[in-house]
């Protein structure tokens, strides 16, 4: 499968992210990608973004069970495929549980995190018998919803919010997070501009000044990111899967280069010799750690961005096919066809 680009464009601008051009011989050396730069093209073709919606106010002892619908999010999101709710503890303390019965403890200055939008149960203590949060929220015209409950005891205090994405095919981030997620700001050397920050535009939304909710909904954003880094970074050496390929060089790089050029006709060969290492190795390491074959990850990887094309450009069937590394628009729809059961077509129109 070849791209009618050349062989060193992207996306209709010359060179990615990290690309460096050698006047030498006047092309664009895209192995100078940094390798992290695949999780910035995963990213940035879920169409990820963020709001705010609550400020919550607990005392002990206090017990509630909540999961963030679609419903809840499309005044500030808009309709969105997949939610991740947060939440970020500005004071005092409490613990969390999923469904699976994976718990932790938060603090001030912890962020959580539920990539997979489970069900949950928080409070002063996981024994008590939770109450729906859904019942509890006040909503208040032109700020932010609250939330006020317990007893007399210790004072908790968070912000709320969701990052929204789409994942039309195959986003390899949605599915190896882990059910929670834990980053603490004050790790991240900039707790205090961070809590600041959050506690800042949460009183100017309440007040109901225009532009608060721009300012939470990119911390947000920027929080999800660095959370996702710091969980690659701590990876134990013998995981596996699509994050833990990033920490692989050999693997990293080749994610790299099939992201920096999607209409590369890309070989394993090619791939190996970049990455510095044989054909069979490469092969082998790949399949071990991400889970498939690294030209099946490309196919894959393809058809996602084909997927976003069509349903956010108006560019033509036979234009998205060459952005994604087809020379024939009936060879691309029968790749889409198989792995979304609809003609190019007749998916974007549905």
């Amino acid at each position: 499968m070849q791209g009618a680009r050349g062989p060193h464009e992207r996306g209709g601008v010359l060179g990615g992210p990290g690309a460096v051009y050698d006047p030498g011989s006047g092309r664009i050396d895209e192995s100078s990608r940094p390798a992290m730069d695949a999780l910035s093209d995963v990213l940035r073709a879920a169409k990820l973004n963020g709001a705010v919606f609550l400020n919550a106010s607990f005392t002990a002892p206090w017990c509630i069970v909540s999961k963030i619908t679609g419903a809840l999010c499309a005044p500030y999101l808009g309709p969105r495929e997949h939610i991740i709710p947060y939440h970020f503890v500005v004071e005092g303390e409490l613990g969390i549980a999923t469904p699976d019965g994976e718990t932790m403890t938060l603090r001030a200055g912890d962020i959580v995190l539920l990539p997979r939008n489970d069900e949950h149960v928080m409070g002063s203590d996981l024994s008590l018998p939770p109450v729906r949060g859904d019942d509890l929220i006040e909503p208040e015209r032109g700020a932010l919803s609250r939330i006020r409950h317990g007893g007399d005891g210790a004072a908790t205090r968070m912000i709320c919010g969701y990052l929204g994405y789409d994942g039309a095919y195959g986003n390899p981030i949605a599915a190896t997070l882990p059910p929670l997620m834990k980053l603490t700001v004050e790790d991240t050397g900039a707790g205090d501009w961070i809590r600041s920050t959050f506690e800042y535009a949460a009183a100017e939304v309440a007040k109901g000044r225009p532009g608060s909710e721009t300012v939470l909904a990119k911390l947000s954003e920027l929080l999800f990111v660095e959370a996702v880094r710091r969980y690659v970074e701590a990876l134990p050496e013998s995981q596996t899967g699509w994050l833990a390929g990033l920490r692989d060089p050999a693997v990293a790089r080749a994610l790299a280069l099939m992201h920096g050029n999607v209409a590369r006709p890309w070989s394993v060969e090619e791939l190996g010799r970049a990455a510095g290492i044989s054909r069979s190795a490469l092969a082998e390491r790949f399949t071990r750690i991400v889970g498939v074959s690294p030209m099946q990850y490309l196919a894959n990887w393809r058809m996602q961005m084909a997927a976003q094309q069509l349903k956010n450009t108006s560019a033509s069937l036979t234009e998205v096919a060459e952005q994604v590394g087809y020379e024939s628009g009936a060879a691309f729809s029968r790749a889409f066809k198989k792995a979304f059961g609809d003609a190019p077509g007749a998916w974007r129109r549905g």
